[in-house]
């Protein structure tokens, strides 16, 4: 890093073989982080390659390859899944974990911050990139409020209008915050010969602390003395990182003897460099680019890995995320310790067409081994269709990822990933822990998915599929959730945005044989009259035997809303049995529940049973269900029938910049906005209710008017009476379908 690089050995491992880690302090864990097409993905080959995980072709010896991707990454062109690619350098194991860039696979994106110890951020030089995008803004500071570490890296540097320096000027503005100084670069691009087009290729880098230059044109990385041209453009640069390595030093007089023209020594300000980047409170920012044709190291790999290695912290300076016993009582403290306690996290679920459901494991603590029998609890999300789990578990086969090879290992030691086989009970976010000593992981954050998808079985033997792939594909996916709506009898998957509802629907036809249709979402709208009403309900059958007799006669009137379903016996004179009264209730209740204009549950009213006619023989209780129903139904034919539309109370959260614009989206859907609050850094809180009807897709139209900034809540509030005329034009769309 500046200068250690060079002293490390850079020459690459065997091909296939799989990273070991025997020590905590051998490992690190990595995230990246960054939009859609930054380069993430290319990054970890380029690093695979440097460290010789793959060949020059991008294959390990048994043919797979970290970009080996399933069906749906191939066709879309993007990375939908969080992934895990280990190498190693210097005798030290990296575990790279690669997330989609597109903001609807936020639960991968969050499962691999809860996997990972520090985060590279991922940024194109591009002028026409993207640059940071907002989501990455919001990402870099939820890193900051929990004090992970984190390193920037800038890609596309072989792009004709890149241009590091004005990208790593934008960084320290954006990302710095207060503190601009504490996102700065460690090395500057070294460019070749200017091509026919103009375009000087960035051929190297030139460190800045070292005051070496890092030349990869030979696809060999070698170091060299900069020349006098080189050096004067330099100074700056180097001065101003010197300056914020110096304010982040523990060493107070470092400043002093700075200023004083004292030549600060190299390795002491490495050593500090180091311990700010694995504090968080120093941010380097890095250049990387893919390996030429025929090269074995990408531009900056070296000291990417270098900074990840001496840099980053190791898994014994994360704090455990709190545990508890599963049924209940105080927090247990644990360290990261291959000896202690086991206390292990699965933070991705995948199936296999081969083997089966694989698990992506986290061991916080002890050691998890092939074989042995775990305790599997979790996870508090029934609302979202996912059971809690209290129940023991055999643990299948360890294994270390590659593209979509397995590497089998024989243990995974705390502060490790790892791939576990078979667990068939365990779910996304399930804690594993000692059947002796069951332990209950607090579980991570997890977005409200709020984009609802109704779906049908395509034909009878989708039916038949469906409930088993529907179960499976949710255990995949904890921000994914399941709702059989018993209002408007439809199957929701309620997902994060249409990319993530096409990729589940793509799944469950690939993955699991189930063809789904997408169907239009109901709203679960109510019915309810407009003006008291009384009406008749004659049930007389004659079909030789026993026939069928009832008569009853009710008066419906309206309640308040929220009220319910009233009903009141005022029969008089016996006119309805006594036994037959609540079968008369039990027709209007059943009715109720039916609908009676379009299908909808009837609220809010007061049903009085008045009189009636019953039959000594052909008068039974199924006779007076009969004859209440058909009452209630004669009533709605003679009153107007209103419609209720449920209201939410929605909370978005956006930049201050963008509050005007969403008040004025919010009211446009018949919104009452009721006022804003500050949420700090710039960032306030909308509050207001709107129909529910009208916000459908409001996670998708949210993101493009916020440029993936905002975020909302929703809560249902009650329902309102819809306008007239949208009543009329439902009742419309009604008719029509049912012709």
């Amino acid at each position: 890093m500046g200068g250690a690089a060079d002293k490390r050995d850079v020459q690459p491992g065997a091909a296939g073989r799989a990273p070991a880690a025997d020590r905590p302090e051998n490992v690190r864990n990595v995230v990246l982080v960054g939009h859609s097409g930054a380069g993430k993905t290319t990054l970890v080959e380029a690093l695979a390659l440097t460290t010789g995980a793959v060949n020059r072709a991008g294959r390990v010896e048994d043919g797979g390859s970290v970009s080996d991707h399933d069906e749906i990454e191939q066709r879309q062109q993007r990375s939908v899944q969080l992934s895990l690619v280990p190498v190693e350098w210097g005798g030290i194991k990296v575990n790279v974990l690669d997330t989609p860039g597109y903001a609807d696979f936020v639960g991968e994106l969050r499962a691999g911050l809860r996997a990972a110890d520090a985060a590279l951020f991922v940024v194109s030089a591009a002028q026409d990139g993207e640059g940071i995008g907002g989501a990455t803004r919001m990402v870099w500071d939820e890193c900051a409020a929990v004090g992970m570490p984190r390193a920037v890296v800038v890609t596309h540097l072989e792009s004709a209008r890149a241009g590091f320096e004005e990208m790593a000027a934008q960084c320290a503005a954006e990302l710095g915050g207060d503190s601009p100084d504490s996102v700065l670069p460690l090395y500057l691009p070294v460019h070749g010969p200017a091509g026919p087009d103009g375009h000087a290729p960035v051929t190297g880098l030139a460190g800045l602390l070292s005051q070496r230059v890092y030349d990869y044109s030979s696809g060999e990385r070698t170091d060299a003395a900069p020349d006098a041209e080189l050096l004067p453009l330099m100074a700056g640069a180097r001065d101003r990182l010197i300056e914020g390595i110096i304010a982040e030093s523990e060493d107070e007089t470092l400043m002093d003897r700075y200023l004083g023209g004292e030549e600060l020594d190299i390795k002491t300000l490495i050593e500090d460099l180091e311990r700010a980047v694995a504090r968080g409170t120093f941010h380097p920012v890095l250049a990387a680019a893919p390996a030429a044709d025929g090269a074995r190291q990408g531009l900056g790999t070296v000291e990417l890995l270098e900074l990840v290695t001496g840099g980053f912290p190791t898994p014994l300076e994360r704090t455990v995320p709190p545990v508890t016993a599963p049924e209940g009582g105080g927090r247990t403290e644990l360290a990261c310790d291959p000896d202690g306690p086991l206390a292990a996290e699965v933070v991705k679920t995948s199936s296999d067409p081969y083997v089966g459901r694989i698990s992506m494991v986290r061991v916080f603590s002890g050691t998890l081994r092939p074989d042995e029998t775990v305790h599997v609890s979790g996870h508090g999300m029934e609302d979202r269709g996912h059971e809690d789990h209290d129940v023991d578990e055999r643990v299948g086969a360890l294994s270390s990822p590659f593209g979509k090879h397995q590497r089998p290992v024989p243990s995974a030691r705390a502060g490790d990933l790892v791939c576990v086989a078979k667990l068939t009970r365990a779910e996304t976010g399930d804690t594993l822990s000692s059947k002796e000593r069951p332990l209950l992981m607090e579980p991570w954050v997890m977005p409200d998915p709020l984009l609802p998808v109704a779906i049908e079985a395509h034909s009878k033997a989708d039916e038949d599929k469906l409930s088993q792939g529907l179960a499976r594909l949710v255990a995949e996916d904890p921000t994914m959730r399941l709702e059989h709506n018993p209002d408007t009898r439809q199957v929701v998957l309620w997902c994060m945005g249409e990319a993530h509802a096409d990729v589940a629907l793509e799944r469950l036809r690939s993955r699991y044989g189930v063809q789904v249709d997408a169907v239009p979402h109901r709203v679960p709208l109510r019915e309810t009259f407009g003006a008291p009403v009384a009406a008749r309900g004659r049930h007389v059958k004659q079909s030789g035997g026993h026939g069928q007799f009832a008569i009853c006669e009710i008066q419906v009137e309206p309640l308040p809303v929220g009220s319910g379903i009233e009903f009141v016996d005022k029969v008089i004179g016996g006119a309805v049995p006594r036994q037959f009264i609540p079968s008369v209730e039990k027709g209007v209740r059943a009715q109720a529940e039916r609908g009676v204009a379009l299908g909808f549950s009837v609220v809010d009213i007061r049903v009085t049973l008045t009189d009636g006619k019953a039959h000594s023989v052909d008068s039974s209780d199924a006779a007076f269900q009969t004859a209440g129903a058909l009452a209630l139904r004669e009533a709605a034919a003679g009153a107007p029938i209103h419609l209720l539309e449920p209201v939410a109370e929605v909370g978005v959260m956006v930049p201050d910049a963008y509050v005007g614009p969403v008040m004025s989206d919010l009211s446009g859907r018949r919104g009452r906005v009721l006022g804003t609050e500050p949420a700090g850094a710039g960032r306030s809180v909308v509050r207001a209710e709107v129909p529910e009807i009208e916000i459908g897709r409001y996670a998708v139209d949210l993101r493009s008017l916020s440029h993936g900034m905002g975020r909302f809540s929703r809560q249902y509030a009650r329902h309102e009476p819809m306008p007239a005329q949208l009543a009329a034009k439902l009742r419309q769309e009604a008719a029509e379908h049912a012709r």
